[in-house]
């Protein structure tokens, strides 16, 4: 069962190879199968052959013999016809003759008389029957000894007049020496070439699995690469089979579903964030409201034009509203931040320049800054990437514990392949593995204050511009937070070209 469930758990390409391997040694045994019966057929047909052409020669020569001798006819006188001229018929035809009566009995045999008692002295009945019935007066008796076959050949002996006169028996032994030495030297050759057809057998059996599984292979690779959150790529085949064709068109079908599917999943979470955003925008714009509200109700039940701290007061309250005002302005302004998409200036600049300049507003000593080269070019607007920096670095800083005896956040600028790799490094208290997967999601926060849109709009940006943003965090640790924007080249006449 175990041997059945591993055969049964191979890979289709592996299940062709084994076919084409098992169907050339079939097609092989076959091929020395038939061949054996064939060298066998043609040993047996020659023997029949040989003994009817010599039983029709010796046949003519005993005729010959009988037309010329002086001795009557008749049965009673074979032995006196023959006594001298089968010996010569023998020796002449290289067999051994027996002449029968008609009865049956031995009358003459071409045998030394001392070995006369090893041949039969009468035919059987049932041979005799035969010969008796049958249309031809001829019957050959086949049989084995010590691993030799026998034939043996009985006719009738006629005069002119076709009167039967005696039998006549010719024993013959088969002598396979000749065909058994040509098929051991054709399985000698056959094994020699089987040998080479069964090395390039498994040659082509290799590449024609490969080729026949290429096309599967490339649709299972595609359909394990097959993602809901991204673009996935249709499959074009031209030359492909039919049956790989319908695979693949099933495939692209699937892909269009996928894609349909996958965007009404967007549409119906965008609409879910923007119904989440406007509960917590009308949340956050309702906690200034409420002491507003409560200010102005104070200030006219309190108001009074005669009291000499009038204006003291009338400062205080407006100091509250201005206050709740700004509070409801940073409401809107974040708000309207996340939700605009950045406009695409597609500036040409100096990624390693523009990061400097947006950590020189930075006061904090602890700030390092690094560049693998003097010149990384991008094309991206300047004050989004300056967005981007300060925003990621001001995170950093927030995210290191004031008794950190000895913090650090450490700014990076390198080229990895074709992209400029941005890479901001603290030593603060890191994110945690419930926080991990919920980081870039718009107003989580892990801070006492902010509507958390900071990490959202920066994804928001950075993905516009056809760039990337990660982040790897050890708790207890620190963060390292890693931007990356495409590379191009400026020419010599001012031609951009993508790396």
């Amino acid at each position: 069962m175990n041997e059945k469930f591993k055969i049964r758990r191979w890979s289709l390409r592996v299940r062709i190879f084994f076919s084409l391997i098992f169907i050339t040694l079939i097609a092989s045994f076959l091929i020395a199968t038939v061949s054996i019966y064939q060298f066998k057929k043609e040993a047996i047909e020659y023997h029949q052959d040989r003994l009817e052409r010599k039983e029709a020669t010796i046949k003519q020569n005993i005729n010959y013999v009988l037309s010329t001798t002086t001795y009557p006819l008749t049965a009673e006188n074979l032995p006196l016809i023959f006594r001298d001229k089968i010996h010569d018929l023998a020796n002449i035809h290289g067999m051994e003759i027996n002449i029968y009566g008609l009865d049956g009995h031995l009358i003459k045999s071409s045998t030394a008389a001392f070995s006369v008692d090893t041949i039969a002295q009468r035919i059987p009945s049932k041979i005799l029957k035969v010969i008796r019935s049958t249309a031809e007066k001829r019957y050959v008796d086949l049989k084995s000894e010590n691993g030799k076959r026998f034939r043996s050949s009985y006719s009738y002996i006629t005069d002119n007049k076709f009167k039967p006169l005696g039998i006549l028996n010719l024993p013959y032994i088969e002598d396979d020496g000749y065909y058994e030495k040509e098929i051991n030297n054709f399985m000698i050759r056959f094994g020699q070439v089987y040998s080479f057809m069964l090395l390039i057998s498994i040659i082509i059996a290799y590449f024609l699995s490969s080729y026949i599984t290429k096309s599967i292979k490339e649709v299972s690779d595609r359909i394990k690469e097959t993602r809901l959150n991204r673009i996935n790529q249709k499959i074009h085949m031209t030359d492909s089979p039919q049956e790989i064709s319908l695979l693949v068109n099933s495939y692209n079908n699937l892909i269009d579903e996928l894609d349909e599917s996958a965007a009404k999943l967007a549409q119906k979470e965008r609409e879910e964030a923007w119904r989440e955003m406007a509960k917590q925008v009308a949340h956050e714009i309702k906690n200034p409201l409420t002491p507003m509200r409560l200010t102005v109700q104070s200030f006219q039940r309190k108001f009074n034009p005669d009291d000499p701290q009038i204006h003291e007061k009338l400062a205080e309250y407006s100091n509250t509203l201005i206050q709740q005002i700004d509070t409801m302005t940073s409401v809107a302004s974040a708000f309207s931040s996340f939700a605009s998409m950045p406009a695409q200036q597609n500036e040409t600049l100096n990624v390693v320049k523009v990061v400097q300049l947006a950590l020189e507003i930075f006061n904090e000593s602890f700030i390092t800054f690094h560049a693998g080269e003097p010149d990384i070019i991008t094309r991206m607007d300047r004050t989004q990437l300056i967005r981007i920096i300060t925003n990621l670095v001001k995170n950093a800083i927030q995210a290191i514990d004031e008794d950190n005896p000895d913090p650090h956040v450490d700014v990076r600028v390198y080229r990895k392949g074709d992209m400029a790799k941005i890479a901001v490094a603290d030593n603060g208290k890191g994110i945690s593995m419930e926080n991990k997967s919920r980081i870039f999601e718009p107003k989580f926060t892990t801070k006492t204050s902010g509507m958390g849109l900071g990490l959202g709009i920066i994804k928001n940006i950075v993905e516009n511009y056809n760039g990337a943003i990660t982040f790897d965090s050890t708790p207890g640790k620190g963060t390292v937070f890693y931007v990356s924007l495409p590379i191009i080249y400026v020419g010599p006449e001012g031609d951009i070209y993508k790396t």
